[in-house]
């Protein structure tokens, strides 16, 4: 009996032994096949945000010729220092970056150099992209290394003499690039700092809405507007309310131009139109709400007066100019704009108390006129209205008596325009 418990005991031991040792193998191969795939999961999450911080920093925007392939490169960019072409920055390991690694990208962004140490010429934002974190950084190279490479061979860049000097280079850099990653102001909010960094960093915003001096160095006063180079729009200061800047705005209001190109009192054209419909319409409402938190804190408490232009005595010449824009107007752009410059809310931009007619620089208006244009078709406004171009219709003193009349109409006091002030504009890049 003794035997037989014993014999018992001994092969339900076994038995057990041997189920704990089959489930001892199945466990590890799950591990093991599970393995892989935890790690295709965190390298395919890493590559999805890496393509939200390109679309955020519009990379492919720049690296992609007019109607070329996209990140192949070969777009022109034109500006007084000659013309830059971008680079292929797909993975092809003779044309673009396949044989880059996360290192070499990073120098870039943040120290503005290539692969090989090469300085970089600041048409490549890197003044800007600096602030960009390593992490997110990463996240950028890994989603770039996943598109499928292509192989584009691309024109080099044509930089003018005396700028093609490199060790000027050098000198330009040790005077006004400011190499550093964001630092969030513990004085702000979370949201605060969020906008700071997309606007200051990857949006890159400074690279356009900026002063630039001779050497091309942007102004020190972050965002205090200027003239774009190569284009021949004026993006204006977003520190001023006398321009762009957001102070009597609501955060919506804010939010709603950046996320659809309009609202109820703008309408974003020209580059910024572009911007928006490449890049700031695919980022999430709490990135585009942090963006707005941040451009209305910077004109919160700006008291600045309008430089009065109000003719406290009207000549018969100047009332006579006035009434002549007022007819073209009336022929032209009041049934779009309304009699009283009101617009249609949401549709067609308002001209009475618009702070983008009566700016000191008429050049954005101007060409409105000049060359019509459309709002940036977003998912928030797909099927926007535009504005049909004028060159052809009116001669350059008939577009400065309208462009004059709308600035001096309503309540507005934006000063005259004349033909010659046309003509700069329209021999100017198109």
């Amino acid at each position: 009996m003794m035997r037989i418990i014993i014999n018992t005991h001994f092969a339900f031991s076994s038995v057990l032994c041997s189920f704990v040792l089959l489930l001892f193998i199945a466990n590890t191969a799950i591990a093991e096949m599970a393995e892989p795939n935890t790690a295709a999961t965190v390298s395919a999450q890493q590559q999805s945000r890496g393509a939200y911080l390109a679309r955020a920093g519009n990379c492919k925007g720049c690296h992609t010729a007019k109607g070329g392939l996209p990140f192949a490169g070969g777009r022109q960019l034109s500006t007084a220092f000659g013309i830059f072409v971008t680079p292929n920055i797909t993975p092809d390991n003779e044309t673009g970056i396949g044989h880059w690694n996360q290192d070499d990208f990073w120098q870039a962004l943040h120290e503005g150099k290539s692969r090989d140490g090469r300085l970089l010429y600041p048409a490549f934002p890197y003044t800007e992209y600096t602030k960009v974190t390593r992490k997110d950084a990463n996240a950028m190279f890994e989603y770039l290394q996943s598109l499928a490479p292509i192989s584009q061979d691309n024109a080099s860049s044509n930089v003018k003499f005396p700028y093609n000097f490199k060790p000027l280079l050098y000198l330009w850099r040790n005077l006004y690039f400011k190499q550093g990653v964001y630092q969030a102001d513990k004085s702000e909010s979370e949201e605060w700092n969020r906008g700071a960094y997309l606007v200051q960093g990857l949006g890159h915003c400074n690279a356009c809405h900026t002063t630039r001096n001779l050497v091309g160095a942007s102004d020190e006063e972050t965002l205090s507007g200027g003239q774009v180079m190569g284009v021949n729009w004026y993006a204006p200061s977003l520190a001023s309310h006398l321009e762009a800047g957001g102070g009597d705005w609501s955060i919506e209001e804010i939010s709603e131009l950046l996320a659809t190109g309009i609202s109820e009192r703008a309408v974003a054209s020209g580059p910024m139109a572009t911007i928006i419909k490449q890049s700031l319409q695919h980022l999430s409402p709490e990135d585009v709400r942090a963006m707005a938190v941040y451009l209305k804190s910077l004109t919160e408490h700006d008291h600045s007066i309008s430089p009065s232009v109000e003719f406290s005595v009207m000549s018969g010449s100047l009332r006579n100019q006035l009434q002549q824009g007022g007819q073209i107007y009336k022929q032209y752009c009041e049934e779009c704009h309304g009699a009283s410059g009101q617009g249609v809310p949401g549709i067609y931009p308002p001209l009475a108390g618009n702070r983008s007619v009566v700016m000191a620089s008429p050049l954005n208006t101007i060409r409105s006129v000049l060359n019509g244009g459309y709002p940036a078709t977003t998912k928030g406004n797909p099927q926007p209205y535009g504005m049909p171009p004028f060159q052809q219709i009116l001669r350059d003193k008939e577009v400065a008596l309208v462009v004059s009349y709308i600035r001096n109409t309503w309540g507005n006091n934006g000063g005259l325009i004349t033909a010659i002030d046309v003509d700069r504009v329209k021999g100017g890049h198109k």
